[in-house]
């Protein structure tokens, strides 16, 4: 009746807010922890962009995720708050804990053998990431350096997360 809606164009806020939160439901992160993440980042020396991805990669689920002993990040999540993930032989129960250089994670053998041929690191075509150096038949990932991602890859713009942050 009063002709076409036409779509209005996104504000550069609205373009931020869009990048914060693509970001947040990838890693399934929630607002304040993100925000806590960044204000971590932004005290550490280096590029703020490279040390907030750092941080958020090095969460225990992001690093169960990226060896490839669950099929999502919510299946990490899930595998951690059950309690089936074991980091230097101990019982974790946090899906936030900040993996550090020289830690183990392994799964708890019975969960491994219950899901061992389902998994993305049973696949012949699974490639880990250089900074963890994953044992396949125990079902073992050490992290041999920080982590380290590009960002584009994952399709995040940290730039705009940047921005957000910081206005």
């Amino acid at each position: 009746m009063h002709g076409t809606k036409r779509a209005k164009k996104p504000t550069d806020y609205g373009i931020q807010l869009r990048a914060k939160q693509k970001a947040k439901r990838l890693y399934g992160i929630q607002e304040t922890q993100f925000k806590n993440y960044f204000l971590k980042a932004k005290k550490m020396k280096g590029l703020l962009g490279e040390n907030l991805m750092t941080l958020v990669e090095s969460r225990l689920d992001s690093v169960l995720y990226n060896a490839g002993f669950c099929l999502s990040r919510n299946h990490a999540k899930e595998l951690v708050s059950h309690r089936h993930v074991l980091l230097n032989d101990k019982v974790v129960g946090i899906n936030s804990y900040s993996v550090q250089v020289g830690d183990v994670i392994t799964l708890k053998e019975k969960i491994s053998q219950k899901l061992g041929d389902t998994l993305k690191i049973s696949d012949k075509d699974f490639k880990s990431p250089e900074w963890l150096d994953v044992n396949k038949s125990k079902y073992s990932a050490k992290v041999i350096a920080l982590p380290t991602v590009d960002p584009s890859q994952i399709g995040i713009d940290v730039n705009l997360i940047i921005e957000y942050y910081s206005r």
